[in-house]
């Protein structure tokens, strides 16, 4: 028997179809509401609003449970690699050793880009922050291949736009920071190794060869998995809705990537950076600077810790606090910043104070972490969260797309001026 949820409204009732999940979510169908009171529901920021039914990624916060495809993040972090990851958001299964083969190497074809891109990357100056050239070099893409425009295109098109965006974008990365260096840039396929090469083009220097370090490499690969996918965020949302106008996949990727590089979304890690920073600066006093987080009276707050949709134990820093340890030992950095992170998180992980309010460190707090002893700028912290966050973006736009949902298109209520007559400029 199917649930119905009643509204009253100045003593009308209206029912409303319940909808209820794999995972016993339930949630009120209001689609047809406005047509039948004239009404419609507010929700700032759609905070409380599902805007589409996806199969993708199960998150409860209150849980601590992430999951990609029915996978637990642990097992796929542990045992997977980025782009069997990559291949699992985007198809909906694990791939065989011939999809995933096919895909690696459909993928490594198209990590070229054209030379023309260069000129686009010099008509920037070296002071323009990398999200920006990432989020127009992305677009770009449209240019290039303008057969990418076409909505109507056949799905094994859609796919080797697929391919060509993974492909690409860890190359805009590492030329996007080579530029902000004043580096010239350094071509893809050292490395038959997505990270790997990703690394070693970042940080290959003229007359010096640089081996990436195979502890180093897996730490970036699992960041890269926890980040791929995290449910209906703001970037991801963009995404969906931009693409719900039937704009490219390239355009629409484009947009989340400026979505994210918001300090409210993806930079929190780079805050992570600057407190510590900052606490270097003051003298490095872990102690003084978590009672100024404890004290209610103080705006200091604790960058890294807690979470929003997280109200247990974030299950992703669980993992990439194991990869950060094993960096930072393999590297054998010496770096004052890092020591204050690691007393901040003895302090947070045995004080009753952040127990109690399961203020742990999040995932944010150990990837910048892990940047930072990698010699990578916190400028460079988001740009590192969009090619991981890639792979979810395309399966949530694939997702749309095939669904066929409807051009995104939210309501308002006004609350400006009535109706009024104009008045000459002469006459104000």
């Amino acid at each position: 028997m199917s649930i119905k949820a009643e509204i009253k409204v100045n003593g009308k009732s209206y029912e409303l179809p319940v909808v209820e999940g794999t995972e016993n979510e339930i949630a009120i169908d209001i689609g047809n509401f406005r047509s039948a009171s004239g009404l419609i529901t507010l929700d700032f920021g759609f905070k409380n609003t599902g805007s589409t039914k996806s199969a993708i990624t199960f998150l409860d916060g209150e849980k601590g449970i992430l999951r990609y495809r029915g996978y637990p993040i642990d097992q796929l972090a542990e045992k997977s690699s980025f782009l069997e990851v990559a291949y699992l958001l985007i198809y909906g299964k694990l791939p065989d050793i011939n999809e995933y083969n096919n895909f690696h190497d459909a993928i490594y074809e198209h990590t070229l880009v054209h030379e023309d891109i260069k000129k686009i990357l010099d008509g920037f100056p070296s002071t323009a922050h990398p999200m920006g050239v990432l989020s127009s070099l992305i677009c770009s893409l449209t240019a290039f291949y303008p057969e990418s425009l076409d909505p109507n295109r056949s799905w094994d098109e859609v796919n080797l736009s697929i391919n060509r965006i993974i492909a690409k974008i860890t190359t805009f990365a590492a030329w996007a920071y080579k530029h902000q260096q004043g580096h010239p840039v350094n071509y893809p396929g050292k490395y038959d190794d997505y990270t790997a090469d990703l690394l070693h083009m970042m940080f290959k220097f003229p007359g010096k060869e640089y081996e990436v370090q195979p502890v180093v490499s897996r730490a970036l690969d699992k960041l890269l998995i926890l980040h791929a996918d995290h449910e209906q965020n703001c970037s991801t949302s963009t995404v969906r809705i931009v693409g719900s106008s039937h704009a490219s996949m390239y355009a629409s990727i484009s947009a989340g990537i400026n979505a994210l590089w918001g300090p409210l979304h993806g930079g929190a890690n780079q805050a992570v950076i600057e407190m510590l920073e900052a606490i270097k600066t003051d003298g490095g006093d872990t102690d003084k600077w978590m009672a100024k987080a404890k004290d209610k009276d103080d705006p200091f707050r604790l960058m890294g810790f807690g979470h929003r949709v997280y109200k247990n134990f974030d299950p992703r820093a669980k993992i990439i606090k194991v990869a950060a340890d094993e960096v930072l030992e393999a590297l054998g950095v010496d770096d004052p910043i890092l020591d204050i992170a690691k007393g901040l998180e003895e302090v947070a992980l045995r004080d009753d104070y952040f127990i109690e309010r399961k203020l742990y460190p999040n995932v944010d707090f150990y990837s910048g972490i892990i940047y930072r002893a990698l010699g990578i700028p916190v400028e460079m912290f988001t740009v590192m969260f969009a090619i991981g966050r890639l792979p979810g973006w395309i399966a949530q736009w694939k997702e749309m797309r095939e669904n066929k949902e409807p051009i995104g298109r939210p309501r308002q209520i006004y609350i400006g001026e009535n109706e009024r007559d104009y008045v000459a400029i002469e006459q104000r």
